[in-house]
């Protein structure tokens, strides 16, 4: 055996891959291991990139993605995503895993303005996928605006603000006690409050509006005890449109809903505002400076009210745990597994008409 020739020929081969490995570094490629031997998750294959064609963003799962109590994706993954190739998501640490399967795709978005963004722009920068004729489903649960929407309404959102960029203050230190506590800033209007393509979401609401969806008697029982026998709480609920604020921390109260119905109004957003929930202006912002805010479609189910209900306070619900309605939560009585199948029929609907080429 020449001991030289066969070194000469290992330092070749040595240098080779490292010249390969600098040209995909260069070229800002990203590797990707695999410590079992499976490809998919090693990037792009020869034929190029895998296409999707509906992405669906869940925000967050109870448990497991299958057999226990369902959270927001369950319910996707039980009824179109069971054998789908899976694949971690590059660059958020975490072992975020992506479905996919018929060109759907379905992922955890992740709870809260941070981490909802990071995670967003990460899938839609992955460079395995092709993302360019992708409608973009983010799906969610939230709070019900207290005068116009009731628990489990499903709303097709249509204009999102960002509740905590302005001035917020105390109210115990304002002139008038019964003023909103929040202050418009304009230098922060770019980044405070986004539109969605109102031509897609008027498809959707007209393709989607007749869609039966339920409530309990539970929640027909609280509404009516706290808002009395008013038109707007005391039907049942449906699929809607309307303005959704965002906003990191989970508040709750008269002062609170002031502030988000001013802010929407400010800010101008088409429809009244509906929903109350912690991620979708960050998913929002991500998807538009992606430039696919004409495929982006947000969907929020309320499963609890943006007020108290009668008889609960700050401190029976997050203080002393003496919450006065008891059930499976004081927020959300019994209503989120039947709020998520209202999610679920909904955006199904949605997801067929895509596939059908409807929208």
């Amino acid at each position: 055996m020449d001991i030289k020739r066969m070194k000469k020929t290992v330092m070749i081969t040595v240098a080779c891959i490292a010249a390969a490995i600098v040209v995909i570094v260069l070229s800002g490629t990203p590797l990707y291991f695999s410590m079992d031997g499976a490809d998919k998750n090693a990037g792009p294959a020869a034929g190029g990139k895998i296409p999707i064609s509906v992405l669906i963003l869940p925000k967050f799962e109870i448990g497991e993605m299958t057999g226990d109590a369902p959270g927001e994706a369950q319910l996707f993954y039980e009824n179109m995503f069971t054998d789908a190739d899976e694949y971690v998501i590059p660059g958020l640490g975490d072992g975020t895993v992506m479905y996919v399967k018929d060109g759907h795709a379905l992922c955890l978005a992740g709870v809260g303005k941070v981490d909802s963004g990071l995670r967003t722009a990460a899938i839609l920068t992955d460079e395995r996928f092709d993302f360019s004729d992708a409608y973009i489903i983010s799906v969610g649960c939230s709070g019900s605006a207290e005068g116009y929407s009731v628990m489990g309404d499903v709303v097709i959102v249509t204009g999102i603000v960002d509740y905590d960029l302005g001035h917020h203050a105390d109210p115990r230190e304002l002139k008038d006690p019964d003023a909103p506590t929040w202050f418009h800033d304009e230098t922060l209007d770019g980044c405070a409050s986004l539109v969605t393509d109102r031509e897609l979401t008027d498809r959707v609401y007209e393709l989607t509006k007749d869609i039966k969806i339920d409530s309990t008697d539970l929640t027909r029982k609280a509404m009516k005890e706290t808002f009395g026998d008013g038109e707007w709480a005391a039907r049942e609920p449906k699929v809607l449109k309307g303005a959704d604020v965002t906003g990191d921390d989970f508040w709750k109260g008269e002062y609170g809903h002031r502030n988000a119905k001013l802010i929407t109004e400010i800010h101008g957003c088409p429809d009244p505002y509906a929903t109350a929930d912690m991620e979708e202006i960050a998913v929002g912002q991500a998807i538009s400076r992606l430039g696919m805010l004409d495929r982006y479609i947000p969907v929020r189910t309320s499963v609890n009210m943006d007020v108290f209900l009668k008889g609960e306070s700050p401190e029976s619900l997050w203080g002393t745990g003496t919450a006065i309605i008891k059930n499976d939560s004081a927020e959300t009585l019994d209503i989120f597994p039947v709020a998520m199948m209202n999610t679920y029929r909904v955006v199904s609907a949605v997801v067929k008409a895509i596939d059908n080429g409807e929208l």
